[in-house]
């Protein structure tokens, strides 16, 4: 078994756990095919890391199988932007940490 991880990408975590369900269970040849053609932005990073995490076990991405892919939460940056009267308003830009394990798959 082996992991890659990835920590405080600009992504949110509420639209990076969306990708990481679908490719979790899934064989990594398949899970990054598949990844390839999703338009999200958390696509192309999970994709990476998962390309990571195979690299890391010296496996070839066609003998292991996406045990785990868990997005959990970083920190936030805090910016501001001017509003009218003098006040401000907040912007809240997340960032998260991205797990992969990946394992040999057996048949």
């Amino acid at each position: 078994m082996s992991r890659a991880l990835l920590k405080f990408t600009r992504v949110s975590p509420t639209k990076a756990r969306l990708i990481a369900r679908e490719v979790q269970g899934m064989n990594a040849e398949l899970a990054l095919a598949s990844l390839e053609f999703m338009p999200n932005k958390a696509a192309k990073i999970i994709s990476k890391v998962i390309a990571s995490a195979v690299a890391n076990g010296d496996f070839e991405p066609e003998e292991v199988k996406i045990i785990s892919c868990r997005v959990d939460k970083a920190s936030v940056l805090k910016r501001w932007r001017p509003r009218a009267r003098g006040t401000a308003t907040r912007i809240l830009k997340p960032t998260s940490h991205i797990l992969v394990e990946v394992a040999k798959e057996e048949a």
